[in-house]
């Protein structure tokens, strides 16, 4: 079990994918199996679309694989006694330079993988998903079947930027988005606490709640609250879409004050996934 990291069954779902908000979880526990595979087994898509992998990049992963494991297991298809990749082509290659032998990984018939990924998309177009739901299966289908938000924007019809703000949501603190969840609240209620801090959060939500806001008097008593110097402020607008934008690739908080940026992860497995991803950025 060397170079896994953490627990083997902990690896599914991924960090983003939490089981209790997955509509298709029950399905893909039919379909699905989490393996350990020898690398030796495994091969590429040869009509994967990327050809190129930058050397550096791929280099930087195998020394993340090599200090906290592989933290996201990849996902194949069984094809003529191989298993071919879906998704996690540069964690294969990344640990057979870190001197792995084995890699966990998600096994999937292509039928069984074909039919999970309608399924998903029928769960995201139905109109009785909430907003957390969506997101999950957003970054399921993001995560384990290797589709950009430009491709699920497609197959879901909605626009990217739509999928984007609703993958935003998974970055809000899991108290927050069981609360969501719970008390049935909208997409737009929520959508100004993503960029908050989880105190701010802990201290609008039950007011939220309680006094059963609009997602209108949410942004009214942020806009109301803001910082009493115009000059901070209008700086702090300044960095506000980077702010956004670096929320929705690395998929936890960011912020933007003065000359500092920082990300704020929820537990030490995120810390390591964004380490990972900031070392070597695709």
């Amino acid at each position: 079990m060397k170079g896994l990291g953490r627990g083997f069954e902990s690896l599914i779902p991924t960090e983003l994918i939490d089981e209790e908000f997955d509509p298709t979880a029950t399905e893909d526990k039919k379909e699905s199996k989490l393996k350990e595979l020898d690398l030796d087994d495994i091969i590429r898509d040869e009509d994967q679309p990327r050809r190129e992998f930058n050397k550096e990049a791929i280099e930087a992963l195998a020394a993340s694989i090599r200090e906290h494991g592989v933290l996201q297991p990849i996902v194949v298809t069984k094809e003529e006694g191989k298993y071919k990749i879906v998704a996690g082509e540069r964690r294969w290659r990344a640990s057979k330079i870190a001197g792995l032998t084995k890699i966990p990984a998600i096994v999937r018939t292509l039928d069984s993988q074909n039919r999970l990924e309608l399924s998903i998309i029928e769960n995201a177009q139905r109109e009785d998903l909430n907003a957390i739901e969506l997101a999950t299966a957003y970054a399921k289908l993001k995560n384990q079947f290797n589709l950009s938000t430009e491709d699920i924007a497609a197959k879901v019809g909605k626009s990217e930027q739509t999928v984007q703000n609703t993958l935003r949501l998974l970055t809000l603190p899991d108290s927050a988005k069981k609360i969501m969840v719970k008390e049935k609240l909208t997409e737009g209620v929520m959508r100004p606490l993503v960029s908050r801090d989880e105190d701010t959060i802990n201290k609008v939500l039950p007011k939220i709640v309680k006094e059963g806001w609009t997602a209108r008097k949410v942004e009214r008593y942020f806009a109301e609250h803001k910082q009493k110097s115009s000059a901070t402020a209008i700086k702090r607008g300044e960095y506000m879409k980077d702010e956004n934008a670096l929320t929705a690739k690395y998929n936890v908080s960011v912020k933007i004050v003065g000359r500092s940026l920082t990300f704020k992860c929820k537990n030490e497995t995120e810390l390591k996934k964004l380490i990972s991803t900031l070392r070597s950025p695709k």
